[in-house]
């Protein structure tokens, strides 16, 4: 019926390497689908001999009154198999759909950066919640239909054969039909699966949007437009479902009407032949009881076509996602905390997308402890020079030394050690304010933390909480204002403790209160670190050893406020729109 193909069995032996350690289970559980199977044979058996020995005058046989007996134990050996059967591969198929899902979240959690530029968060859930258990319900639907349900053909086949061959060979004539129909839907099952799941995922897409940009969409009037973009994509995704539903459905019906016709024909035959008193009226019923058992997994099986072909559909996304490349890593782990010089020899950088460079021959040296204030206009270049230090890129041309080494010769994991960062946009967790400062530490200690919400003047806060450092925040820290989110973003860098922080400074607006505790949170966090801060507060800027000013992807100047202003450059100028009164 081509539902094995060369692609269904790659993505079936993948798969085996994961389901492999649980092979004990499954031939368990082949072994009670093959209990199952024996007993569809062994009711009609019984009924024909009830019909040919039961219903003579006079005869009460022994046998005949164990009939009732074993029609309860077949039933009963059918009960257990079937349970059995059921909760091994329910318990196998969670176990891979679990590991399923880790796989594809440890790849998203180790892709380079410039992986979602092109992917969406809606696509990512949708693969990790969804079609993952699309995979899953294949292997499942397959193992148990396609295994059991062959089986149960192939012993109704062997007993209708041993019954009557010749009547057996009428009956299969009509079998490559159903099999030619069924052949004939598969292609279009994956066109149309594919692009469901495609649609799928938009339309998650479009509800982690709305999730997130509640305000800007009620402050901007944007739920008509939000809704209308919601019910389309709803629509569409009804109109694909509705149009496999069709294909699925259509081979059903059709292939049971072949079935009728061999069955028709059957009964045609075997009247012929009881008129000659060539069979009995129990051989008869045992023939057509076990023919007429054999149409219920014939249909399976023809209905296994849907789930297989929504799982090969979902195995491509799911399978090019783990498949991702991950970070380019190597290189040594520092053997002891790093003293913090950092050095950009004639670095360059461009993002694969873009032709321009984004940086062009940076050459900088920061002095452990140094504080540089990075400032210039949107897209100098301010954003990709500090996300080159925790290689989140990599340079194109030139290099990057800290201490002296290569970050090309050091590990991510040991050079990422090295850094706290603290970013414009304020990322918390749902968790508690412990777990949120602590984060990233599989051993909290206690009195960092404390000490670091002191430091970053969130004692007050952290009292009036209902459960203290253990209250939980909400997503992103809902529960908190925007100053006490970035004091706790600042608390998290303390904890750290590392030698070298990146900083780019929120330039939202907060009370002056506010406004002085995240102040001084910031100047406790930066003393004793090397640390490259993008500028936006005037304070911070006077403040920095140097500052270097960036337009165009090159540094234009370099030096001290009071030096750049009496220059009469590039920094006055933008001192004088963004500060001067």
């Amino acid at each position: 019926m081509r539902l094995i193909n060369k692609e269904t069995i790659a993505v079936f032996r993948r798969l085996w390497d994961d389901v492999q350690p649980y092979r004990t289970r499954i031939w368990w559980a082949f072994a009670t689908m093959l209990g199952t199977a024996l007993t569809e044979v062994m009711f009609p058996k019984v009924l024909g001999y009830i019909l040919d020995h039961g219903f003579k005058g006079g005869q009460t046989h022994l046998a005949l009154w164990m009939v009732p007996v074993a029609i309860i134990g077949i039933f009963l050996m059918r009960g257990l198999c079937t349970f059995t059967t059921s909760y091994i591969m329910s318990w196998i198929s969670t176990k891979l759909q679990n590991q399923l899902r880790a796989k594809v979240f440890d790849r998203i959690l180790n892709v380079p950066i410039s992986f979602y530029h092109s992917e969406s968060s809606g696509r990512i859930i949708n693969t990790i919640m969804f079609e993952t258990q699309q995979i899953v319900e294949m292997l499942k639907v397959s193992m148990t239909t396609l295994f059991r349900d062959s089986l149960t053909v192939f012993v109704l086949l062997a007993a209708l054969l041993w019954r009557d061959w010749q009547l057996t060979i009428i009956a299969l004539i009509l079998m490559p039909v159903m099999a030619y129909l069924v052949r004939g839907v598969s292609k279009r099952l994956r066109r149309l699966n594919q692009n469901q799941l495609s649609v799928n995922n938009e339309l998650t897409q479009i509800i982690e949007e709305a999730t997130r940009a509640s305000q800007v969409i009620r402050i901007f009037g944007g739920q008509k437009y939000e809704q209308d973009r919601f019910e389309a994509k709803n629509e569409k995704l009804r109109g694909y479902a509705m149009r496999t539903t069709v294909a699925v459905a259509s081979t059903t019906p059709t292939t049971q009407l072949a079935a009728a016709f061999a069955v028709a024909v059957v009964i045609m035959v075997a009247v012929s032949q009881a008129t000659k008193n060539a069979t009995t009226v129990g051989h008869f019923v045992e023939f057509v009881s076990l023919m007429m058992l054999l149409l219920t997994p014939l249909k399976r099986l023809a209905d296994l076509n849907g789930p297989m072909q929504r799982g090969m559909a979902a195995s491509e996304s799911v399978f090019a996602l783990i498949d991702t490349d991950a970070e380019t890593d190597g290189g040594q782990t520092l053997a002891s905390r790093a003293q913090g010089q950092l050095e950009f020899v004639h670095t360059s950088f461009s993002y694969p997308e873009q032709e321009q460079e984004a940086l062009r021959d940076i050459n900088l040296c920061i002095q452990p402890g140094e504080t540089i204030a990075l400032v210039g206009m949107s897209g100098g270049g301010k954003t990709s020079l500090v996300n080159l230090v925790p290689r989140f890129y990599s340079p194109v041309a030139g290099d990057i030394l800290l201490d002296g080494l290569s970050l090309k010769d050091i590990s991510l994991s040991s050079l990422r050690q090295q850094i706290a960062m603290v970013s414009q946009n304020v990322v918390l967790f749902d968790d508690t304010v412990a777990a949120n400062i602590a984060y990233g530490d599989s051993a909290p200690d206690q009195q960092r933390i404390d000490d670091a919400v002191r430091a970053a003047h969130l004692s007050d806060v952290v009292r009036d909480l209902p459960d203290g450092l253990n209250t939980l925040i909400g997503d992103n820290g809902m529960r908190l204002s925007g100053g006490q989110r970035q004091r706790l973003a600042i608390a998290r860098a303390i904890y750290k403790d590392a030698p070298i922080l990146i900083l780019d400074e929120a330039t939202s607006a907060l009370d002056s209160e506010s406004e002085r505790a995240v102040q001084e949170a910031l100047d406790g966090l930066m003393e004793g670190r090397t640390t490259l801060v993008i500028a936006h507060r005037l304070s911070t800027i006077e403040r920095a050893n140097r500052i270097a000013v960036l337009v165009g992807g090159e540094i234009v100047e370099m030096g001290s406020h009071a030096e750049l202003l009496q220059k009469e450059g590039v920094y006055a100028n933008l001192y004088r729109m963004q500060f001067a009164e």
